[in-house]
């Protein structure tokens, strides 16, 4: 114990200690928790992103590291961030949410929490934590190929538990009442007049349940890492899908790409893609051109 405190009263330290110390379980687990969340949309490195409720997403793309190693501060649904958790960043996800990530080079896959808005880059899917990099076994700089998937029972979980930001009332004019008038009328003939009106019974009250995603799903996610095979594929810019061929292959004479057709035939889809690239760099140069050619929702994925 330094100089400092041995000069401090024993109440003293006892005060400074249970204000450092011994905050109440329920304020601390409040702070990590925030709220949930989905967000207006917003612009980031370039680029508008409209957040969205999706609890069956999966996509593949390249992931980033945050480059931000600072415990403490607020991630955008109010959580404190800790570069120790198993956490994540995503556009337009729900806040929070939790991830299956698998990195698809080794087959390493991990649960993460998503709790904030990144990668600031428009060609990265999804920015981990630096402990959940490592696990999975991503350097630093990132670009590598992963798969994520939303875990749908874990985060509806989280949505149904967390606070969630009041609505704005809407402003809704009353309309002007009129004066009513009422007169009693004598009973019809036969009819008995009852002495006393019978009371109903009130409807019972019945508690709903809300799951603890506390106790199911943890701020401190535990560092399980599975192992799977490795599923690389190819590395392609994709620019849309239509569902009219002619707007179609206007998009992809646009930008100098190609157009693959997928589902039924009566119903099909038209991507508009480019690639297949042999490198990260390479795809990050035609996603360049793509955005600057004014093609917004163009992304990198593996396919």
């Amino acid at each position: 114990m330094s100089g400092a405190l041995r000069l401090l009263p024993a109440t003293a330290l006892a005060v400074l200690l249970g204000v450092n110390g011994c905050a109440p379980q329920g304020a601390r687990e409040s702070a990590q928790e925030g709220r949930y969340m989905v967000g207006e949309p917003y612009r980031m490195g370039g680029v508008w992103s409209y957040p969205r409720e999706d609890f069956a997403l999966q996509e593949t793309g390249l992931a980033a590291v945050t480059p931000d190693a600072r415990a403490g501060r607020r991630t955008a649904n109010g959580e404190a961030y800790d570069p120790a958790l198993l956490t994540a960043a995503h556009r337009t996800l729900q806040l929070p949410a939790i991830l299956r990530v698998t990195n698809l080079e080794n087959g390493l896959e991990l649960r993460v929490r998503v709790n904030d808005r990144g990668p600031a880059s428009p060609g990265r899917q999804l920015e981990l934590s630096r402990r959940a990099a490592e696990l999975l076994r991503i350097p630093p700089a990132g670009g590598v190929p992963v798969a994520i998937a939303v875990d749908p029972e874990a985060s509806r979980a989280l949505a149904a538990s967390l606070p969630q930001p009041e609505a704005r009332p809407l402003a809704i004019a009353t309309a002007p009442r009129a004066a009513l008038e009422s007169e009693a009328l004598p009973p019809p003939p036969g009819a008995r007049v009852a002495g006393q009106v019978r009371q109903g019974r009130e409807a019972p009250v019945r508690a709903v349940g809300i799951p603890d995603a506390a106790a199911s799903v943890p701020v401190r996610l535990p560092e399980q890492v599975m192992q799977g095979a490795p599923r690389m594929g190819r590395l392609l810019v994709e620019a849309g899908t239509f569902t009219n061929r002619a707007e179609a292959y206007r998009q992809a004479a646009r930008i100098r790409g190609r157009v693959e057709m997928r589902g039924p035939p009566r119903r099909p889809e038209y991507r508009v893609r480019l690639g297949p690239f042999a490198s990260v760099a390479q795809a990050d140069a035609a996603l360049e051109n793509v955005l600057g050619a004014g093609v917004p929702e163009a992304r990198i994925l593996i396919d």
